[in-house]
């Protein structure tokens, strides 16, 4: 592509690899190589490139291209200036500041925020066979396979003895290994584009297209994700076109003036978080963002973007009282200019990066958020099911009395659970900032905690919807999580918690061999219920089905208290199975026959307790 074509295409709001075009680049010529820097800054006087490489307090003054705001320099060298520092210097009513480079591949990050001079990674994957098979797994439009996520923050998965970060190298021999025996077919990572401020966990990004030097290189992150890759665990990164930072260095006023965020007024500024918001009606805004997204997919192989606080910036109301806001030219409240971008995100990822997926963090009720952008919807591939998680953190740290009158938090998510394609999480955001540990929200003494424990995990996994899962919850760490330091993987060692993570793993291989829990997860032909309103018994009874009509019967019993006498009735007469079981003693060896014309099932479940049945004929081995 020419650089005029890509010029159009980045003021159209269209381009797909505006870093081909924009940021840092150089080639091979004669002795040496052409370097070429090119920036938008439409509002800026004059721009200079400051660095290592040309000084840093003359640098090289940067010429306008024309009238669309790109300032260029472009310069012979014979040295590669590889890992080389720079800046831009920017002018603006005779103010300069200094910025990163948007465009930036590699970041020193932190209160600096200098860019480094590198390349696209030319990194020499090895995964070819397994991107063949992710560009085909979703081609029929079907979401019928397994996904059971493993939610990870880099900075705190686990640390050296002396308290300093793992390196990318160590982190994937690490994650590779502890996936694959858990169960797990994805990592998700809190955000790794560059960031200054560890405190933010990620999400308050200034490097848009330079993964964290924190843990390593450009190229030690590819090698991070082919590792995995070639144990079969996808890598799903947290993506943030919600908001950024006010960093001097970063995205920030870019110009002189506001750029990439709305130019003034109640929609610049988000008041919790102190940052500002993208302007996302803006063409050359939507270039760099859903550029930034295919970057990851394509260049990194990452295999699906998480979209952090999507209700943040679809809901013009979002986190502003009666009076703040302004409806749009339709009388809502819905951010047209915001559902336009999420829609061209959405085509162009389904375009230009096929079997990846698209996740979205949709706190609302906007409807359609996973349907296709063809019938009005998102696009999104799945949403996080957040009501389902916030009502049954309610229901678990609840006392006996308090669940009888909570129990809709059981029965009620199966009523909007076909209206979107949901992923079941268990996040980060449910064990901060003085809400404990997901062990500590349940209700009761320690054992009664664990058996509770077992059972709410049941329940999620055999619910339908993806699942996800934060690190550390899978051996009931008892604290709540903190980003400085590492998971408390010596209490994991203890005979309880070990016991848990077993459990967790045995649940999690349960789930990937039972197709009944998965490829029926958006259609009402995969679920039924066989006791649905037991409020008093604390109980709920259910089938799943999979394609081809095979069941499971799953029975769960919240009471901590007492043994309950479940009887329900079935499909099919016959001798089941329990395949599998919550209690640590059961070996999945009970079997259970149906009575008389109605095919009653009769089963005892102990305090806190759950049970899945298979009719014999249908029984694999476990």
């Amino acid at each position: 592509m020419s650089v005029g074509e890509a010029a159009y295409y980045f003021h159209e709001g269209t381009a797909t690899e505006a870093y081909r075009f924009l940021g840092a680049h150089r080639v091979k010529e004669g002795d040496g190589y052409r370097c070429t820097f090119r920036v938008f800054a439409p509002g800026a006087e004059s721009v200079s490139l400051v660095g290592d490489f040309c000084g840093w307090e003359q640098g090289m003054l940067m010429r306008r291209t024309g009238d669309g705001g790109i300032f260029e320099v472009s310069f012979l060298s014979r040295e590669a200036n590889e890992g080389s520092a720079y800046k831009y210097r920017i002018t603006r009513n005779g103010k300069s500041v200094c910025k990163g480079d948007p465009y930036a591949f590699a970041s020193r990050g932190g209160d600096d925020g200098a860019s480094l001079f590198t390349d696209i990674p030319t990194y020499a994957w090895r995964d070819k066979e397994y991107m063949a098979v992710r560009r085909t797994q979703y081609a029929d439009g079907s979401f019928s396979l397994p996904i059971n996520i493993y939610e990870v923050h880099l900075g705190s998965f686990a640390r050296h003895s002396d308290g300093s970060y793992l390196s990318y190298s160590e982190l994937a021999e690490a994650l590779l290994a502890y996936a694959k025996y858990m169960g797990y077919t994805h990592i998700e990572l809190l955000p790794v584009t560059e960031y200054p401020y560890d405190a933010s966990w990620g999400y308050q990004v200034c490097g848009y297209y330079a993964p964290t030097s924190r843990f390593g290189s450009p190229e030690e992150f590819c090698a991070f994700v082919d590792r995995l890759h070639a144990g079969g665990v996808g890598v799903i990164l947290d993506w943030v076109p919600a908001h950024f930072p006010k960093d001097e260095w970063g995205l920030y006023e870019f110009d002189g003036a506001p750029l990439y965020e709305h130019s003034t007024g109640w929609r610049q500024e988000s008041r919790s978080w102190g940052t500002r918001y993208f302007d996302l009606g803006r063409r050359e805004v939507r270039s760099f963002l859903i550029s930034s997204a295919l970057f990851w997919l394509r260049e990194y192989h990452i295999d699906g973007l998480r979209v952090d606080a999507v209700s943040s910036m679809l809901y013009l109301d979002y986190d502003r009282a009666e009076g703040e806001w302004e409806p749009n030219s339709l009388g809502t409240n819905i951010a047209q200019d915001a559902k336009g971008f999420l829609q061209a995100l959405a085509t162009a990822v389904e375009t230009h990066a096929p079997g990846t997926l698209l996740i979205a963090e949709e706190s609302g009720a906007y409807p359609g958020v996973t349907a296709p952008v063809s019938e009005g919807g998102l696009g999104f591939h799945f949403k996080w099911n957040m009501g389902f998680s916030n009502d049954l953190f309610s229901y678990l740290s609840a006392s006996p009395e308090g669940r009888r009158r909570l129990h809709s938090a059981l029965n009620f998510p199966i009523t909007y659970a076909f209206s979107e394609r949901y992923i079941l999480p268990i996040s980060h955001d449910e064990v901060v900032h003085g809400k404990g540990s997901f062990f500590g929200k349940m209700h009761g003494e320690y054992e009664k905690k664990m058996a509770t424990y077992r059972a709410a995990l049941l329940f999620m996994m055999t619910f339908p919807g993806k699942k996800l899962l934060f690190m550390g919850t899978e051996f009931g760490q008892p604290l709540e999580w903190n980003f400085d330091s590492s998971l408390s993987w010596p209490c994991a060692l203890h005979a309880r918690n070990d016991a848990l993570r077993e459990y967790v793993a045995a649940l999690n291989r349960f789930y990937l061999s039972s197709p009944p829990l998965y490829e029926r997860d958006d259609s009402e032909e995969g679920f039924s219920w066989l006791l649905a309103d037991e409020a008093e018994r604390e109980l709920v009874a259910y089938v799943r089905r999979s394609a081809c009509g095979e069941e499971l019967v799953v029975l769960v019993s919240f009471s901590d208290l007492e043994n309950r006498d479940v009887s329900v009735r079935v499909s099919c007469a016959g001798c089941y199975r329990a395949v599998f079981s919550t209690a640590e003693t059961d070996k999945g060896e009970a079997f259970y026959g149906t009575e008389g014309a109605e095919n009653t099932l009769r089963v005892t479940l102990p305090p806190a307790s759950g049970l899945v049945l298979r009719r014999r004929e249908d029984t694999v081995t476990l």
